[in-house]
């Protein structure tokens, strides 16, 4: 077991490099001058927006001002847009351009479809196996302890 968890951490490791890499590519990819960290946010708020500023701290763990700054690179951009919250008239929501939703929903097809010739050898039923253990993989860990 000690053996199989030593091997499960390095192979983690070696995905969380990856992860890292690829995240960079796709931020280009969605804009050459878009940061990798605000691409996260992005596309959070491409599947989830619109939301309030703070929310979207809670959900990253980071504080507002960090959360602030990456809201206004992108609104720079033109990938996210301020819109007033209808719930507080004081408050604003942030929610990512059709255009962002656009060039995100293609990167998304063009990952998709080069995933999906890397894993050609491997069967429907493979590939399924493999998302539910590393899906149960990610639940346990996000329990508290």
């Amino acid at each position: 077991r000690a053996e199989s968890l030593r091997q499960l951490e390095q192979e983690v490791g070696v995905l969380i490099r990856r992860i890292k890499r690829v995240i960079v590519e796709r931020s280009h990819l969605v804009h050459p001058d878009l940061q990798p960290a605000s691409y996260l946010m992005l596309s959070y708020l491409a599947e989830h927006g619109p939301l309030r500023a703070s929310s979207m701290a809670e959900t990253f763990s980071i504080d507002k001002g960090a959360i602030s700054r990456q809201v206004q690179h992108l609104v720079d951009l033109g990938l996210v847009e301020r819109l007033p919250d209808p719930a507080d008239g004081r408050a604003h929501l942030v929610n990512a351009t059709d255009e962002a939703v656009r060039r995100m929903t293609d990167v998304a097809a063009h990952r998709r479809k080069w995933l999906d010739e890397q894993l050609g050898d491997w069967s429907d039923e493979q590939l399924a196996a493999f998302a539910a253990d590393l899906g149960h993989y990610n639940q346990a860990l996000n329990q508290p302890g």
